[in-house]
């Protein structure tokens, strides 16, 4: 499963071509994609009219959304900030922060464009999808 977080769906559903969301359109219908109640909230919170809002929930809702916030995951995501913080490095984001921890306890990549993620990858095992890296499907 790949997670896909609202920094790349905001560009997808406002047709915003970069690699991240070109490797996202060729990876509908190939791979498992999916995103968490957190980022739904995100994507449809930024969203002008009440007509977009409307196809966007209707779009989102077609894929899987899990959802993020139990206890287990609220918990080890405080860990998780605590032992980055620990480190030198503070997350600027709770939602990203539980939105990693939720990636990581599940064993799902993430598609992301937001450098908040980046001390999850280096230190605590995300997996990431690099659209430079690796081709789409």
């Amino acid at each position: 499963m790949v997670i896909v977080d609202s920094s790349i769906w905001i560009d997808a559903l406002y047709g915003i071509k970069n690699a991240h969301t070109i490797w996202l359109k060729s990876a509908l219908g190939k791979r498992e994609i999916g995103l968490t109640s957190l980022i739904l909230t995100e994507v449809l919170q930024g969203v002008r009219s009440e007509i977009q809002f409307k196809g966007f929930q209707r779009d989102l809702m077609l894929l899987p959304i899990f959802e993020t916030i139990e206890t287990s995951i609220a918990v080890t995501a405080a860990h998780n900030y605590r032992a980055l913080r620990n480190r030198g490095i503070t997350v600027r984001s709770s939602i990203d922060c539980v939105i990693a921890t939720f990636c990581i306890e599940n064993g799902f990549d993430l598609l992301h464009n937001d450098r908040d993620y980046q001390p999850f990858e280096h230190h605590l095992g995300l997996r990431v999808i690099d659209p430079s890296a690796s081709p789409a499907p």
